[in-house]
């Protein structure tokens, strides 16, 4: 956790009483789409076959903790973590090492460890905490973790960096450095005849999990695993090159420490990163950066995921944190809506286990569930979830981050175009949280009304287009065209798929009227346009606008949110499905964390109700094949959007491509 104590005023608290604000929870849809379980493989949130054994290994005369003074099995030798905690306020570190009893140059290296009663050799997992109140130790949180995973045959060791939080700061390049120090006594431990580890320990499968700050740190210590030498400080050595595949991050934050100034980078490992909707600690997604960041540049069956859980918070997912993310201001907080911590707990469970299995263990059979969660319904507690994935095989039509051209694609060649869009436009993502920090990622947003609104509005197709006519041939449209021979390039196959996210964005667009474009309406199109406003003055629309007028909200829910995909043939036939029939397309995931209306919005106001999380979807070529007599991928000649399912709506839209590789599973 990285929060202060909030302090409210007994007259902000009075103002409270009568303020009481809605949930804002969207229906919960979880007992049709989490209805069933079509993983052919052991559920990996229930405990496996093994004993699990436990122990304490430390560097001794911990003054604070009889657990690692007393009872240690192992010991390590401390290390000196001065480069990583330079600077400082001098009279609070001197306070800091004064109640630790050691200081920057004595740093232990402490765990606790849950490990198979068996010959091994086994994976091995650290898992770390993030920041939290110093003298509330948070490494036992994850004992559910430790036994859950030492009986799936795991060794994890929940790392003590204890000593790192509170009012440190910019201390997250020490967090990874500490982990990597844990990984040298593995490593000797492994090759110690004398040791109860002796070659147990599968070093060619390491993985590192991190919650909140040590969200971030696993990632800065997966990057200086491959480094020579310290970013901020050349004349620091490193020397350590473990076979670190994998990188799972809990609710992280992201920049609080940038190497050499940058965005932490990671290059060819596995990443997951799990995030909860109702985290009033870490309030926005920040780890869909690192995960944007993340690049497969070899060969390998690697994987990057996430999953956005609606109801989730921070702190459950460490026992010790619990419901409470935000410290003394915690009784203030909509707890009512959250799940359980066993339920979150279990989350948690089924996903990093599958994970581990999947990346660690080669077994193919989880990777569908990070596909699509729903492949893993009937493992899950009954909420909400988002996907993200991306894999080695997968190629980019349109990712939206290469200029400001929104005509063309990614790749050479493509070309995007739009037909009675009421928006169209490219967008840098920002975050939920009230500075609006960027995700450092773009997309497209799409945006429409029924065709009888721009018909009205005299809305054309774009500048110099003729007004829309209404009738379903108006329809708005969005399409990637493909160069010929890029199918054939790509070696699309039955066997490939079509990706892209998305997510609604819960307006409505505000069109923009003919009269507001660079191309003036001549005299007949003036005319004809006054006529057709003529002949709809008996017969008003609550639907209608008038130029640069947003449609009327209504209190009732929106309809689902609906459109139909398409793929075009080199013929000019198309394989069309709706996108219902794949997934459905969430409402915006609405968030209320205060229990009133007053403390959300004059003390802790959020820059909108609910996060940009695009979902992850992903549409065989056997759903369109199905439907396209002699279907051959390698001519298919562009991928369309039709909004042809709802009267009007806006998406996001981004990372439109091709999976070329098998199926899962």
């Amino acid at each position: 956790m990285h929060h202060v104590a909030r302090r409210i005023t007994v007259a902000a608290i009075a103002l409270t009483a009568a303020c009481a604000s809605p949930g804002l929870l969207v229906p919960d849809d979880s007992l049709l789409q989490l209805a069933h379980t079509t993983v052919t493989a052991p559920n990996p949130g229930e405990p496996g076959t093994y004993a699990v054994k436990f122990l304490y290994y430390g560097s001794g005369g911990d003054r604070r903790r009889p657990e690692y003074r007393d009872s240690l099995a192992l010991r390590t030798r401390a290390v000196n973590g001065t480069p990583y905690l330079r600077g400082g306020d001098k009279k609070a570190l001197k306070k800091r090492w004064d109640y630790w009893g050691f200081d920057e140059k004595r740093l232990p290296v402490n765990a606790r460890v849950w490990y198979p009663d068996g010959a091994g050799p086994f994976p091995l997992v650290l898992i770390v905490h993030g920041n939290h109140d110093m003298k509330k130790f948070s490494d036992p949180g994850y004992a559910y973790l430790g036994r859950h995973l030492a009986s799936r045959g795991y060794i994890l060791a929940s790392v003590d960096e204890n000593f790192l939080n509170g009012d440190l700061r910019d201390e997250n390049d020490a967090r990874g450095w500490m982990l990597l120090q844990h990984l040298v006594v593995w490593r000797r431990w492994n090759a110690d005849s004398t040791s109860p580890f002796y070659r147990k320990v599968d070093l060619t499968r390491i993985a590192l999990a991190g919650h909140s700050r040590g969200g971030e740190a696993v990632a800065v210590a997966a990057a200086f695993n491959r480094l020579s030498r310290y970013p901020d400080d050349a004349r620091v050595t490193f020397d350590f090159g473990f076979d670190i595949r994998t990188v799972i991050a809990i609710s992280p934050v992201d920049g609080q420490y940038k190497p050499a100034g940058l965005p932490t980078p990671l290059e060819n490992v596995n990443y997951f990163v799990i995030h909860g909707s109702h985290d009033s600690d870490v309030q926005t997604f920040m780890g869909l950066r690192q995960y944007e960041r993340v690049r497969f540049t070899e060969g390998g069956d690697w994987v990057k995921a996430g999953v956005y859980v609606y109801r989730a918070n921070h702190g459950q997912f460490n026992t010790v944190w619990g419901d409470n993310d935000v410290g003394d201001s915690g009784w203030l907080l909509n707890k009512r809506l959250l799940l359980t911590g066993d339920e979150q707990r279990q989350v948690a469970k089924v996903f990093i286990g599958g994970f581990l299995d999947l990346t660690l263990r080669g077994q193919r059979a989880y990777l569908p569930m990070f596909l699509d969660h729903r492949a893993a319904g009937g493992w899950l507690p009954k909420t909400i979830y988002l996907s993200r994935f991306d894999l080695p095989t997968t190629r980019v039509l349109a990712d939206f981050e290469g200029g400001i051209d929104v005509t063309r694609g990614s790749a050479a060649g493509v070309r995007l175009s739009g037909q009675h869009l009421a928006t169209w436009k490219d967008v840098a993502l920002t975050m939920r949280s009230r500075g609006l920090q960027p995700f450092n990622n773009n997309a497209i947003m799409l945006g429409w009304l029924p065709p009888d609104t721009m018909a009205r509005a005299g809305v054309g197709a774009g500048a110099g287009s003729p007004p829309v006519a209404a009738g379903n041939e108006a329809r708005a449209s969005y399409t990637i065209t493909l160069p010929d021979t890029l199918a054939a390039a790509w070696k699309l196959t039955r066997a490939s798929s079509l990706v892209f996210a998305l997510a609604n964005y819960g307006e409505l667009p505000t069109p923009l009227a003919r009269a507001d474009t660079a191309a003036p309406l001549d005299s007949a199109e003036r005319a004809a346009l006054a006529a057709r406003r003529d002949s709809t003055k008996a017969t008003p629309d609550s639907a209608a606008t008038t130029p640069g007028e947003k449609p009327a909200k209504t209190a009732a829910a929106p309809p689902p949110l609906d459109l139909t995909v398409e793929l075009v043939m080199a013929d000019g036939r198309t394989a069309s499905l709706l996108l219902s029939a794949v997934a459905p397309v969430r409402p915006p995931l609405t968030v209320r964390l205060w229990r009133w209306q007053y403390v959300e919005q004059r003390l802790f106001p959020p820059a909108k109700n609910h996060e940009d999380v695009l979902a992850s979807y992903r549409i065989p070529f056997a759903r369109f094949s199905a439907l396209l007599d002699g279907f051959d991928p390698r001519n298919v000649r562009a991928v369309r959007l039709v909004f042809d399912r709802a009267p009007g709506g806006t998406i996001l839209l981004d990372d439109v491509g091709f999976d070329v590789g098998t199926p899962p599973g």
